[in-house]
């Protein structure tokens, strides 16, 4: 009894370890991440309702018709239950109906290529995952940083990303879901902060000996702190051109935040153009910018065709 006692009391003390647990994905600070968090909330609901009675029931049976209960009913020649049978497929029938609503609904509403709804023009970043860090470009500001993210809080952030490098996954647990980061492509995703903060985003997709450290600070700022953020990036020593790209995108680990004035007018493309020898040959020749800019708001299957 004392040996019992002492491993429930062992047991009871660890779970205070717990509480330095911090589930992201369950505390949002977005909107697309509470979106994503409500769904999960939901499908899980739905499946437990066949998952409790299952393991509910199963101790009942046991011991309702346990050996010593000589009152359970026995009925050596019971054969089916039309009741039984429509409760045991009926209801998981229902449930499979109602997931794949909501599945559909949710699939269309948080595509991560569509654009969010809002009264507020969208911020637009270019993301470029390297060995092993993290560059953001403001083409509409002309600056840019390696390692830190900074967003005004309730405006949509259009995300234009590719990989100078391994293939890749840019995630931002706190404010929305992942997307992949790949050589010679563009993906995008959309998101938007619903309070200030300082949030953790990462590299979700292994991609080298550098893959733990590859994380950056995204900083949820009020208008004016974002301004004053901007300021002191334009206020660097350094812009970003093909020689000092060429130097940031030499392997490092733990490479130290990194601010650059200006940048390169097409510094972005020219990065997704240096891998076209992996597309199909006779591509046809780029078109414009302009034109770029708005077919990469496609998604990366009508790229590829063009490709």
């Amino acid at each position: 009894m004392k040996r019992t006692m002492g491993y429930c009391l062992v047991y009871l003390a660890s779970t205070f370890l717990l509480t330095g647990c911090n589930l992201v994905v369950f505390n949002p600070k977005g909107q697309v991440a509470t979106d994503e968090r409500d769904l999960i909330i939901l499908a899980t609901g739905l499946m437990l309702l066949v998952v409790v009675p299952v393991i509910v029931l199963m101790f009942v049976f046991a011991y309702r018709y346990r050996a010593t209960n000589k009152k359970a009913r026995y009925s050596p020649r019971w054969a089916s239950s039309h009741k039984i049978e429509a409760v045991v497929w009926g209801v998981p029938l229902l449930i499979i109906i109602a997931l794949g609503w909501v599945t559909w609904k949710t699939t269309h509403a948080l595509d991560p290529y569509r654009p969010l709804d809002s009264d507020t023009p969208p911020i637009n970043v270019q993301v470029v995952a390297t060995d092993w860090k993290w560059l953001f470009i403001y083409p509409d500001l002309g600056i840019a940083s390696v390692n830190e993210l900074a967003l005004p809080v309730h405006t949509p952030v259009s995300f234009t990303i590719t990989s100078d490098a391994a293939m890749t996954s840019f995630f931002i647990p706190a404010l929305g879901g992942q997307i992949y980061a790949m050589a010679g492509m563009q993906t995008k995703l959309h998101l938007i902060a619903n309070e200030t903060g300082e949030f953790k985003g990462i590299a979700a997709n292994y991609n080298g000996p550098g893959f733990s450290d590859m994380h950056f600070s995204t900083l949820s700022l009020s208008p004016a702190d974002f301004q004053s953020w901007v300021s002191k990036v334009k206020g660097a020593a350094t812009p970003l051109d093909q020689t000092s790209y060429a130097q940031l995108a030499k392997p490092t680990i733990k490479h130290p935040v990194t601010y650059y004035s200006a940048v390169q007018e097409r510094l972005f493309l020219d990065i997704v153009d240096k891998y076209e020898g992996m597309n199909k040959a006779n591509k046809p020749k780029r078109a414009p910018v302009s034109s770029v800019e708005t077919r990469a708001d496609q998604h990366p299957s009508l790229l590829a065709e063009e490709r």
